[in-house]
């Protein structure tokens, strides 16, 4: 993204990226966004995403919106400029998929039905660390319950026109003066508000890992209490476009990854990094196509033997 195509529109910057190549803004950004309630991650009535991010530099909303073979992104506040020279990590730019060689007939249709997928790199780390704590343990309705009250309470307005009111995500320091009685009220347990906590008091460090390898950034943030490898590759995955890392800990995704690959229904952890073993470097990107391919109907639903999890309300406890 050259800064010759920067343009100043009042107190928008904008900026036009040529990827060269598909790009879906739904499929590569989409487990970025905590729920359709997400105060920080906003798809408007034209599908254009909307993210409040926190830069270096301070906040910036960013707008991206394709069109034809172009992305546009506009931003505004000050950290924009930074905000918009992210934009290629951020929509895959810098993913390196081309080593990826799928042979099961279902990876090899999902690449084909979603050329635009790319393994996204947001260069955020607390800000995809903290939501993936609060997923920890407890139903997706749960956890971006707990993001959206946690927002609202401790983020700041989003700059520019937003379609809605939208909020930027705390700062470390914005997180350490939660109290505790609204981690309660928003629903989070002790044992995930301590590991938040944990989390922001090292966040310098934690920002640093963008300049190490992955398996080095993965053993730092393991290292802070309540941070396992679940948490560490849902937190990799996006922040760090970690294609190799896969969310070890999550008894549907096995399953899931088990009955469209092998037609297992009930599949664990081990026998998922078996099915994925055949592609390394990628097996992140093969998990996630096999999502994609879920999502999209291409694998037949898969058999259930157990209820779902009920929502429970830690308000009330």
């Amino acid at each position: 993204m050259s800064p010759a195509v920067d343009a100043v529109r009042g107190q928008a910057r904008t900026r036009v990226w040529v990827p060269g190549r598909p790009v879906s803004l739904e499929h590569t950004l989409g487990p970025m966004r905590r729920g359709t309630g997400d105060p920080a991650h906003v798809v408007d009535a034209t599908g254009a995403a909307w993210i409040a991010h926190r830069q270096r530099t301070g906040p910036a909303t960013l707008r991206l919106e394709r069109c034809g073979g172009e992305v546009l992104a506009t931003a505004w506040g000050p950290g924009a400029d930074e905000a918009l020279d992210g934009v290629p990590d951020l929509l895959g730019g810098t993913d390196p998929h081309d080593g990826f060689a799928p042979r099961h007939p279902v990876l090899v249709e999902a690449l084909r039905r979603f050329p635009g997928w790319r393994v996204p790199r947001s260069r955020r780390v607390l800000e995809a660390l903290v939501p993936a704590i609060l997923e920890q343990k407890v139903t997706s309705t749960e956890a971006r319950r707990a993001w959206r009250v946690l927002l609202h309470g401790y983020g700041e307005p989003a700059p520019g026109p937003t379609p809605v009111p939208m909020r930027v995500p705390p700062t470390a320091e914005q997180w350490l003066r939660v109290p505790s009685w609204d981690w309660h009220k928003a629903g989070v347990d002790s044992k995930r508000s301590t590991a938040v906590l944990a989390a922001v008091r090292v966040a310098a460090r934690l920002e640093a890992t963008l300049d190490v390898p992955h398996d080095e950034a993965e053993r730092v943030l393991r290292l802070v209490p309540g941070t396992g490898r679940w948490t560490a590759a849902e937190t990799l995955q996006r922040s760090h476009g970690a294609a190799d890392f896969v969310s070890v800990g999550d008894i549907h995704l096995c399953g899931m990854v088990g009955w469209a690959l092998a037609g297992e229904p009930w599949a664990d952890d081990e026998r998922m990094l078996e099915l994925v073993a055949a592609y390394p470097g990628h097996r992140f990107r093969a998990v996630r196509l096999v999502e994609l391919s879920i999502g999209a109907g291409l694998v037949p639903p898969r058999p259930r033997r157990a209820p779902r999890y009920a929502v429970r309300d830690f308000r009330a406890m």
